[in-house]
């Protein structure tokens, strides 16, 4: 039973390639309090289960956008605090898209958008967010209903510079529309709760409210956008129509 303990204690070094996280910065959590001191034995320090596990929570909630301060906040915090709060974080960063990304090679994407790519049309459907660089010429598609749009466009006689263009102006006003919702939620909802609420409870309310608001803003920007466009196909039609 103790050499099994003693398999599972790691020096430095082993630790560090253990989580991918250097010597250095790890001494640096040391020295801040993020990280418990090793085991000292015979002038070395030995790591065990418990500071892997903690490392590799604080490398999550880096990537999770935390600053080591906030980090620390958090690990000095009551387990349920701590818990409550990175799912609060994770709750507000989970994308609105439900779509599974599909992979794909360069060969289908030039057939699906219409022919050959020349670099500068690549680097537009990258830049629109349409495809993400995977390497060996290789693609995610981040949106596949974005995509088979772009190619059912396309499929209609659209040039492909067109299109993009289209994207382009899609993707502006929606940063437009995405940006008045989250003002009015700030103005509205966060600061009202904020200072209302008292902090046991705040986090549980905001994060409810976040929920509610995920499938209204899809719901009203589609409502709105049916409305508007039934009125500029009547408008831009209507002497057809009319005749």
């Amino acid at each position: 039973m103790m050499a099994a303990q003693e398999r599972e204690q790691l020096t430095i070094d082993e630790l560090a390639q253990r989580t991918s996280v250097t010597t250095r910065n790890i001494r640096a959590h040391q020295s801040r309090g993020l990280l418990p001191p090793p085991e000292v034995r015979a002038r070395t320090g030995y790591y065990g289960p418990d500071h892997v596990a903690r490392l590799q929570l604080i490398s999550e909630m880096q990537a999770e956008g935390f600053n080591l301060r906030a980090i620390k906040r958090l690990l000095d915090a009551p387990p349920d605090a701590s818990e409550e709060l990175l799912g609060f974080k994770r709750a507000l960063l989970t994308p609105f898209a439900t779509e599974q990304p599909e992979v794909i090679d360069r060969e289908e994407l030039e057939q699906r958008l219409g022919g050959t790519l020349d670099a500068k049309a690549l680097r537009s459907t990258e830049k629109l967010g349409l495809v993400v660089s995977l390497g060996d010429d290789r693609y995610e598609v981040p949106s596949p209903r974005l995509l088979r749009a772009g190619e059912e466009v396309i499929a209609l006689g659209v040039p492909l510079s067109h299109a993009l263009a289209v994207v382009e102006k899609v993707n502006r006003h929606a940063k437009g529309v995405a940006e008045e919702f989250i003002k009015l939620f700030v103005s509205d909802v966060l600061e009202p709760r904020q200072r209302q609420l008292p902090q046991s409870e705040r986090l549980t309310e905001i994060r409810t409210a976040f929920d509610r608001l995920r499938p209204l803003a899809s719901q009203a920007q589609l409502a709105a956008f049916e409305q508007t466009m039934t009125r500029e196909v009547e408008r831009a039609f209507g002497r057809e129509l009319e005749r």
